[in-house]
């Protein structure tokens, strides 16, 4: 992540962290090229953040721009 967000609640930053087991996104969406049409399904990385002060975690798909 680029920039260290802030929590929208209580306005500290947030911390990194993981979510175990859970950290691709798959989309409905086929996959390009052979693996798509083997029926391959697109996968995101994501990057999780958790607020200090009140618990808020956040996932963020790492998607190309």
């Amino acid at each position: 992540m680029a920039t260290e967000p802030r929590c929208p609640d209580c306005g500290v930053g947030m911390e990194s962290g993981r979510l175990g087991s859970a950290e691709r996104f798959v989309l409905d969406e086929q996959r390009d090229g052979l693996l798509g049409k083997v029926g391959a399904k697109e996968q995101l990385d994501v990057d999780a953040v958790v607020c200090p002060e009140c618990g808020l975690v956040r996932v963020y798909a790492d998607v190309d721009e």
